[in-house]
Order: structure tokens, then C-alpha cells, then sequence
């Protein structure tokens, strides 16, 4: 394991605060996977970019989430579908500060509109006020259930003139009804943008490193993870053999 902790004390920090001017709530995300020893190159070339989120200190926070889908596996299946309007539901805890929040993104026409409620903590069973946000959002959806849980620990880089965000996230692994699988060797990258802009900074770094966007999302790799064989994965294939190969696995099929 690299000492990334160390390499990210030489970045310019930025307070909770500062970074609430690049919230992007409405935005264009562009997703990467690289390789865990990719990642002290990338960050070498990003020091002088952005800022990162420093909370007391902390700059390798811990985040946990809780997924919901119904049996179905709607969401699921929207994703791998192609459909233009897909949704996830979520809890998701910052581990560190003690915070929960229940999440609903909605993607449509190429954008991820977020909106959130405060929690007191994970529901495995929604409570009526957690139902009633959803379906405020969701109007047409089968009864959800938590299906899995997931843990990664995320820098968070900040460019407040561009107004874009970063997100780097390590250490992943899922979890549900006694099973783990753990993507230890895989970097997910996310490039948060109010427009997607090809010529940005970023963009133009991951082409010199020969990385091209990878169009698959955590919650997308943990559920074929966790239930291989029972969800439909003929689109995603491709895709899943180069995340197994950058995390030295055998192929999924």
C-alpha cells in the first residue's frame, strides 16, 4: 500500500465551507478506473490543481453506504438496461464526522440531479418518512429493500474557479448477509462538472496516462459481486473484465 495519506499533505486544503460553493447537485459526472499504483503519479499531477477537502485534519475520510432496490432489482437492471432516466437510493454515512444521509440520484439526458434528508442512522427497513421522500422522487417503483452494503475511503478534490469536484475512492469493498468482496487494487475516479468540458485539466491528464472514462458505477460492480448469477451482466462484461483485470481477478463470465 502506498502512503497516500503522506502524498496528499502536499495539496492546498480547503474547508467544508469553501467547498459548499461547488455543492453540484445538478451536474455531468465522468467516471475512471485505475490501478491502486497509478494513483501516486495522478495525484503528483493534480497537487497543483485543486484543493483538497481537509476536515480538522482529516483528508482520507471513510464513507459507508447502504443500497436499496426492490426484488426486482429495478435499478439495477435500468442501469444495465442503457435507460436514459435510472435512479439509486441510498444511506450513506460519513463515517468520521457521524452523519447519515438518505440519498436519491436521478440521472436523465446525461445529468445526475441529488437530493438528500438527513437520518439518524442506516433503516434496513425504511421508516414511512424515508418511503415518502423516495416516492416524492421515484413516482413509479416496487417495494425497496436494503440489498447491500459498501465502504471506501474518498479524496475529495476541489477546483472552486472551474467549479468542479474530484472524488478519488479506495479501499472498496461490498458487503451483505455475510459475504464481502473487496476491490483493493482499484482506484474509482469521478469528475463532477456543472458542463462535461473534454478540454478540462483532468480530462486532458488521464488521456496523457493513456485512461479512458469507464461507465460503470460502484453500486453496478458490488451487485454483480455479490450476486453473480442471479442478475443479467451481458452488457456490462466487457466492463467487468477490465475492472477484474486491474484487480489482478480472474474475468467474471
Amino acid at each position: 500500500m502506498h502512503n497516500i495519506e503522506v502524498q496528499l499533505k502536499s495539496f492546498k486544503g480547503i474547508s467544508l465551507a469553501e467547498m459548499d460553493t461547488v455543492r453540484l447537485m445538478d451536474r455531468v459526472d465522468t467516471k475512471f478506473a485505475i490501478a491502486m499504483d497509478d494513483l501516486p503519479e495522478l495525484l503528483e499531477k493534480l497537487k497543483d490543481i485543486y484543493a483538497i477537502t481537509d476536515i480538522d485534519g482529516l483528508r482520507l475520510p471513510t464513507y459507508e453506504s447502504m443500497y436499496f432496490d426492490d426484488e426486482k432489482f429495478s435499478f439495477f437492471n435500468a442501469h444495465h438496461n442503457g435507460r436514459e432516466e435510472r435512479f439509486k437510493v441510498r444511506i450513506r454515512n460519513y463515517v468520521e464526522s457521524g452523519l447519515f444521509f438518505l440519498e436519491v440520484k436521478h440521472r436523465q439526458k446525461g445529468r445526475v440531479v441529488k437530493k438528500r434528508v438527513r437520518l439518524q442512522g442506516f433503516e434496513k427497513e425504511l421508516s414511512p418518512s424515508s418511503e415518502a421522500f423516495i416516492d416524492s422522487i421515484v413516482k413509479e417503483n416496487g417495494a425497496l429493500q436494503a440489498s447491500m452494503m459498501n465502504s471506501y475511503r474518498r479524496i475529495t478534490l476541489v477546483d472552486v474557479v472551474r467549479k468542479e469536484r474530484l472524488t478519488i475512492d479506495i479501499d472498496l469493498s461490498f458487503s451483505w448477509e455475510g459475504r464481502t468482496e473487496r476491490f483493493q487494487n482499484i482506484v474509482i475516479l469521478e469528475l463532477k462538472q456543472k458542463r462535461f468540458d473534454r478540454h478540462g485539466q483532468f480530462n486532458q491528464i488521464m488521456r496523457s496516462m493513456g485512461k479512458r472514462p469507464y461507465r460503470l458505477s460502484k453500486y453496478c460492480i458490488g451487485s454483480l459481486s455479490l450476486y453473480k448469477g442471479k442478475l443479467k451482466h451481458n452488457m456490462f462484461k466487457e466492463k467487468l473484465i477490465q475492472i477484474n483485470k486491474i484487480n489482478g481477478k480472474a474475468s467474471y463470465c
